[in-house]
């Protein structure tokens, strides 16, 4: 056990010992007088009831000088703040893993309200990770740089409001225009991207995986031939596989299209914004209130950490002043 303020300790050792020296240096006053004596002391003394009581009177004045010196010893050493090494092994709080998927136009005010939303929440951030997909491309790989996170969302969520030529080179950064001959990418690519954007995305992890999906259920046109690449069904077990939670907001109920069953499959939740863009906050606040549990069990790490410990001495304080209490109170009986 270490002190942090020893000074304090030393203090109370030379106080203890001053104490100590002035009690026997320094001569009594009752020592001094010349008392007449008693007729018959000796035999007074010789019985056995003043034997009893002097034993008496010098073991509760032992006791008291020892439940003292205790006391005063434990005071001073947890004053000085004693300092030892602590030691956990529980699991920590599964930490989460948060992916915006964005299949709307990154101009729509709509997506600058969904990417200011988040650019807020990664300030306020500790243990999570967040990342953001497009349609076609990772804008922000999964990560724990806040600052970045913030400003990065910030400046997309700013092409909303401003249209200039500077903001369609931004744009198409975020969305590169990308055509293939025999292939048309659906909601459902889409979700299979994003889900490739979280770590180890194969297997179960620790932590607690959220996707978010900011847009339509339909994103070809109806009279498209082209093929895509994943079902409603392969998404859902690729979800299902990884413990991903997958939530929904959509931008009109119209192209839903099998979005609310992924949805409820992976244990999240499905909103409409038709009529009620006003209520996207509320919306994501709902959906960061019920985050996902962990799909695998957190390892068990020991933690050490040094830091004040002061139990031992504050409990052998308290105790001896109990102790001197009730040994006074039965010496008053």
């Amino acid at each position: 056990m270490a002190l942090t303020w020893w000074p304090v300790a030393l203090a109370g050792i030379v106080c203890l010992a001053a104490a100590v020296a002035l009690a026997f240096l320094l001569p009594m006053e009752a020592a001094r007088r010349q008392l007449r004596r008693l007729a018959n002391s000796s035999r007074l003394t010789r019985l056995p009831e003043y034997a009893r009581m002097a034993r008496a009177r010098l073991l509760s004045m032992l006791v008291a000088v020892v439940l003292l010196a205790v006391l005063f010893g434990a005071a001073t050493v947890a004053g000085a703040r004693p300092s030892g090494w602590w030691w956990s092994n529980a699991a920590s709080d599964a930490p989460q893993d948060i992916m915006l998927c964005v299949g709307q136009p990154v101009t729509e005010p709509s997506t600058g309200t969904f990417l200011t939303y988040f650019a807020g929440q990664a300030r306020t951030y500790g243990t999570q990770r967040i990342g953001l997909t497009s349609t076609n491309r990772r804008v922000i790989p999964m990560t724990r740089d806040y600052q970045y996170v913030a400003g990065k969302l910030g400046a997309l969520a700013r092409l909303s409001r401003v249209q200039d030529d500077q903001n369609d080179d931004a744009t198409a950064t975020f969305v590169p225009a990308v055509s293939y001959i025999d292939y048309a990418a659906s909601a459902e690519d889409v979700l299979a991207l994003c889900i490739t954007g979280f770590p180890s995305f194969d297997a179960k992890s620790p932590h607690r995986r959220s996707l978010i999906y900011f847009g339509p259920g339909q994103l070809r046109a109806p009279e498209e031939t082209r093929r895509s690449l994943f079902t409603a069904d392969q998404v859902t077990s690729m979800a299902g596989k990884a413990g991903i939670q997958i939530n929904v907001l959509n931008p009109s109920s119209r192209t839903a299209g099998a979005l609310p069953s992924i949805a409820k499959t992976s244990g999240g939740q499905y909103f409409s914004l038709e009529d009620r863009e006003d209520q996207l906050t509320n919306d994501l606040n709902t959906i960061a209130s019920k985050p996902p549990a962990a799909s695998a069990p957190a390892e068990q790490t020991a933690t050490g950490w040094f830091g004040d410990a002061p139990a031992v001495p504050l409990t052998v304080a308290t105790v001896a002043a109990v102790l001197l209490c009730l040994s006074l109170v039965v010496l008053r009986r």
